[in-house]
């Protein structure tokens, strides 16, 4: 009867480390680095769909998922993107330095995604509290 909490929570558990990721991507778009060092990676969170059953629901005859299991990855390459700039005092000499390869509109649209699925969990979650107080006030 409660595995809306439990699947809505995963939910919320997953965009809430979306944004963690992105809030890392955005912060680190300008970190450069010397030759010798590998670029700052780009994160992102994949999530999968949790497989195992839950328990079948009351009329429904039916399953449910149990939610949604995730895990950070980085990008494979730290080469990022070499770029001329001798007056940078990391630059080897020739000139060149480390930037990221993180793309800020790919970063800002992931961001309004997870924003919204993080506010849908949670306003299932809302909408599930206040229909169980609705059912206990039932009784009374």
């Amino acid at each position: 009867m409660l595995s809306i909490f439990n699947i809505s929570s995963t939910g919320v558990n997953f965009y809430k480390n979306s944004l963690d990721a992105i809030a890392y991507n955005v912060a680190n778009i300008n970190t450069v680095r010397s030759m010798e060092q590998s670029a700052v990676r780009r994160q992102t969170v994949v999530g999968t769909a949790d497989a195992s059953p839950a328990p079948s629901m009351v009329g429904t005859g039916g399953t449910v998922g149990n939610g949604v299991s995730f895990k950070m990855v980085q990008s494979d390459s730290g080469e990022g993107l070499v770029t001329f700039d001798p007056e940078h005092p990391l630059a080897n000499e020739d000139g060149y330095v480390r930037r990221p390869d993180i793309d800020l509109t790919t970063e800002m649209a992931d961001m309004i995604i997870a924003q919204r699925g993080y506010q849908a969990n949670l306003a299932v979650i809302q909408r599930a509290t206040e229909s169980y107080q609705a059912a206990l006030q039932l009784g009374k």
